[in-house]
């Protein structure tokens, strides 16, 4: 058989590969061979070919058929096998597979080996993949390492313990005495591995934690050796960035705040050495800014003085002034967690902190903003509202909800006046209205009502907000409620905080009326227009017929659009019919049945207001047609609902087929003349009658309709009868009709569904 190619030339082959199918027929040609070598005891090229697969595994091939070549390797009696074995070993084996446990007496062989290099593979390999099972057999082969005077086995055996530890800690206790002499080893890869499994210890063990502060007292090794590494002359073995041995700093430092956290004697035994890390080290450089991050956390995590503390936040504060974005993103990270317990010390900073929130990256701006409103108190809370409210008005949206809630919070909590508290309410739901919580609507408007001396200045305020912007919904549901509840103070001109405004009562009804027809408009605002219009007709001191008459007619028109057409039972199945028709650029309105009450009962609104004499004389008695379902506050008004002028409108064909015919007659709504009021008529041919008949319809979104209840669900055959069913088409722009409709009804047993479009309506139903 041919000798295997070598690693070297195998990797330049797959490099050469244009595509991966390529590459992959590469590989599995490779494979192939490397298999056929393995079932033939190839023992001159094994090792060769377990590098190789090796590296096939590495860029993601499966490879675990050369497991136990491993273990051959590793059996082997030459170190290149044995290194290679080994590697692979660690690569393709873990502790959840059976095989691993055949190696368990190999690494213990080679563990007690003469060489130092393969007693290192050895431990190398246990610390990386051995099982709690390995680790309980070895425990005793690794604590005899750990004693060695050997520099290199004694690393390795620090840091296999540490594995040991992890997957065994009840054996932690067989390690404390072999750890006893490590700190005074001169060597710093012994010092950084043996900090690493004292700090392991530590952190496992309680028990551990306190016989290391009280019986051993570790804390002046750590701070002679920390204070050798800061006080030593230039060491090129150990030197970073002119830094000696940063990495072992960085590790005695967090086993530092280990050993001081929540005990007051190692706290003060390391105060001082803290101090001087902090004063000494450089800061030019990323290597000196990691230890002094370590620094401070040490220092905010142990019981340390009151300057050193403060010494730390200003290094944090000179974090912040860093052109590197990662150290000032973890310095405003161990502000905030350390601005409730060193508040004053943290407010020295704060031009710094707010300049952050003007950052371009967004984890940066964001953390900067909570630190903001974590730094705002009641003396402060002016200048720091000025600032956020700025940040508010020209951050992403991803921001504005946080920022709304927090300035919300803020001004609760420290408002200095109510006057002050309602302005600032009132700039955040100009700016970011669309963002803030549902509840701020009902907490801004039991603010304002329970600060009666403000009434005139924040309807006054609210009305000029909602002449220069109606696209903030919160502000503009705020506004309505005002209006109506303090409308006469809003007309008669009272405010004393600033220059009272002249407003008649026309220019307030046209400012409501005009959020009821707004696209802008939620149901919600509508509902709370419409409840400010009703409320004006008793709020108005001097309420002429003019005036009572017109709220009528507001009140005539969309009463019942409020409150039918918006319930969530009919947005539901509104969303329902969109998915059906197809397309975002239509609002479907399904048929919502009306309550049938008697003529004199009238709706819910006419309960409010039927006994209520809007022009001084008696309220008209409800009158509505027997023959027709009521709409909701008919009785208000004593002028017929709909114009004479319907009869120059002429009916339409909207849809004949297969027997059904639906016919479109059109009459014009007497209060609104932008209402067309259309009744359908439909008929049917065949000889069957057409049951569960349900006509849905949907118009763009420039339109509001309401779809009232049919007259029956059965169209009769042979025309013996029609169907008719009335729809309500508001067209405040005088936009050319379009509709579509879906048609569902069974006939002959079987149902039949079809959909439409309605193009061709009569220029005289919507000019």
């Amino acid at each position: 058989m041919p000798a295997p190619i070598r690693l070297r030339e195998l990797i330049r082959t797959i490099r050469t590969a244009r595509t991966q199918a390529e590459e992959r027929e590469m590989i599995q040609k490779e494979c192939a061979a490397i298999r056929s070598s393995f079932r033939e005891e190839d023992n001159t090229y094994r090792c060769r070919n377990v590098a190789k697969l090796l590296y096939m595994h590495m860029l993601g091939y499966p490879a675990h058929f050369g497991q136990l070549e491993c273990l051959k390797l590793i059996a082997s009696q030459k170190f290149t096998d044995k290194r290679i074995g080994y590697l692979g070993a660690m690569l393709l084996l873990d502790e959840r597979q059976d095989v691993h446990l055949l190696m368990t007496n190999c690494i213990k062989n080679d563990l007690n080996h003469s060489t130092q290099y393969v007693q290192g593979l050895a431990l190398c390999t246990l610390g990386c993949m051995g099982s709690s099972e390995m680790c309980r057999d070895l425990a005793g082969e690794v604590e005899k390492l750990l004693k060695t005077s050997n520099s290199y086995l004694r690393k390795k055996a620090a840091l296999c313990a540490v594995h040991v530890i992890r997957k065994v800690p009840e054996l932690m206790e067989m390690f404390l005495p072999a750890t006893k002499n490590l700190l005074s080893e001169k060597n710093h890869g012994v010092l950084h591995t043996s900090v690493v499994l004292l700090t392991e210890m530590c952190e496992r063990s309680p028990d551990m934690l306190l016989h290391f502060r009280k019986v051993w007292i570790l804390v002046p090794q750590l701070v002679r050796i920390l204070k050798n590494l800061i006080m030593s002359g230039y060491s090129p073995e150990h030197d970073v960035s002119g830094i000696s041995d940063p990495f072992l700093q960085v590790r005695i430092l967090r086993l530092l705040r280990i050993l001081g956290r929540s005990d007051d004697d190692s706290s003060e035994a390391m105060n001082d050495i803290l101090a001087q890390v902090a004063t000494n080290t450089e800061t030019s450089k990323n290597v000196g800014n990691a230890i002094l991050y370590e620094t401070v956390l040490t220092i905010m995590d142990i019981k340390s003085e009151s300057g050193l503390r403060v010494l730390a936040i200003n290094i944090l504060g000179r974090f912040l002034l860093n052109n590197d974005k990662n150290i000032r993103y973890v310095a405003l990270t161990s502000l905030l967690k350390t601005v409730q317990t060193d508040h004053n010390a943290v407010q020295r900073h704060r031009s710094t902190i707010v300049d952050c929130l003007k950052d371009l990256d967004v984890s940066i701006k964001r953390r900067a903003m909570e630190l903001s409103f974590a730094l705002v108190n009641g003396n402060n809370i002016r200048g720091m509202m000025k600032e956020l409210l700025y940040f508010l008005d020209s951050c992403d949206p991803e921001f504005k909800a946080d920022c709304a809630s927090g300035v919300f919070l803020a001004a609760e909590k420290y408002a200095p006046s109510k006057r002050w508290h309602i302005d600032t309410i009132m700039r955040v739901l100009t700016t970011a209205g669309s963002y803030v919580r549902d509840d701020s609507v009902p907490n801004l408007i039991q603010l304002i009502t329970n600060s009666v001396e403000m009434h005139a200045y924040t309807v006054q305020r609210l009305y000029k907000a909602l002449l220069d912007d109606i696209s903030q919904q919160p502000l503009v549901q705020v506004s309505s409620w005002c209006i109506g509840e303090y409308g006469d103070l809003l007309v008669s001109g009272q405010c004393e905080e600033e220059e009272p405004i002249q407003v008649t009562e026309d220019e307030v009804l046209d400012v409501l009326e005009g959020l009821l027809v707004s696209n802008l408009s939620t149901p919600v605002t509508r509902g709370y227009s419409l409840t400010a219009i009703m409320k004006l007709s008793t709020r108005f001191s001097s309420v002429c017929l003019k005036i009572s008459s017109r709220i009528k007619k507001v009140v005539s028109i969309y009463g019942s659009i409020c409150l039918k057409m918006y319930s969530q039972a009919c947005l539901t199945r509104a969303n329902d019919l969109l998915d059906l028709l197809g397309g975002n650029d239509v609002v479907p309105v399904i048929q919502t049945t009306l309550p049938t009450k008697p003529a004199s009962a009238g709706g819910e609104l006419l309960d409010l207001l039927g006994d209520l004499s809007l022009s001084g004389g008696p309220a008209p008695a409800p009158s509505v047609p027997v023959s027709q379902p009521p709409f909701l506050l008919d009785g208000l008004s004593s002028q017929p609902l709909f114009n004479d002028i319907s009869a120059a409108i002429p009916p339409m064909t909207a849809y004949s087929k297969n027997g059904l015919k639906i016919e479109f007659t059109f009459e014009r709504a007497n209060p609104n003349p932008n209402i067309a009021v259309i009744t359908i008529h439909a008929t049917n041919t065949t000889e069957d009658d057409m049951t569960e008949f349900v006509f849905q319809a949907a118009v763009p979104k420039t339109f509001q309709l309401q779809l009232l209840s049919p007259s029956s669900n059965i169209v009769p055959a042979l025309n013996h009868g029609s169907v008719t069913q009335v729809i309500r088409v508001l067209n405040p722009q005088k936009q050319q009709l379009r509709m579509r409709v879906k048609l569902t009804y069974t006939h002959k047993g079987s149902p039949v569904q079809d959909l439409a479009e309605v193009n061709n309506f009569p220029p005289q139903s919507w000019q």
